[in-house]
């Protein structure tokens, strides 16, 4: 967040690429989104966790998005590869958004649900959730649709196998 003008704040962290305001009415969203959390649980596979470092930051101690969005890519990766059978690239990510920050000493868990496959592609959900340092609560920070393509040994978009 960075100041802006009468006391709102500009957000220009959203993927969409436009900023977006603000108000000091949005700390209750949050706090309502804080509860949604308490009562939700996170869907699909447990793909991956790791540690939030210092490295991974900035100066207020809240991890880069584009970590965040990294990690999650590696997890689509590994489960779309596991489905494919082989090599697989990431063709599109869909609607994301920050609902919650990552912090310094968080664990981040990726919870990833193959929602689609197709002739060379395999469509997946991806939730990201945070397990707070020291703690056992979890809380959802963001999630996506992410479109990862098989491809074969050329680079080449090939077909994606049958179920086992």
């Amino acid at each position: 967040m960075t100041p802006a003008c009468n006391g709102v704040t500009q957000d220009a962290t959203r993927t969409t690429g436009r900023a977006s305001f603000r108000s000091a009415h949005d700390s209750g969203a949050q706090a309502l989104k804080q509860t949604e959390n308490a009562m939700a649980s996170p869907s699909g596979e447990l793909t991956l966790r790791t540690l939030a470092m210092p490295a991974d930051a900035n100066a207020a101690g809240d991890i880069f998005g584009g970590w965040v969005m990294a990690q999650m890519d590696l997890s689509c990766g590994i489960r779309a590869a596991e489905r494919a059978r082989g090599r697989v690239v990431t063709a599109a990510v869909r609607e994301m958004a920050f609902a919650l920050p990552v912090k310094i000493g968080d664990t981040l868990c990726i919870y990833t649900d193959i929602a689609a496959v197709g002739r060379t592609s395999i469509t997946l959900k991806v939730e990201a959730w945070a397990q707070r340092y020291l703690s056992d609560r979890m809380e959802k920070v963001t999630d996506a649709t992410f479109v990862m393509v098989a491809l074969d040994a050329d680079g080449h978009p090939t077909p994606v196998p049958g179920e086992r």
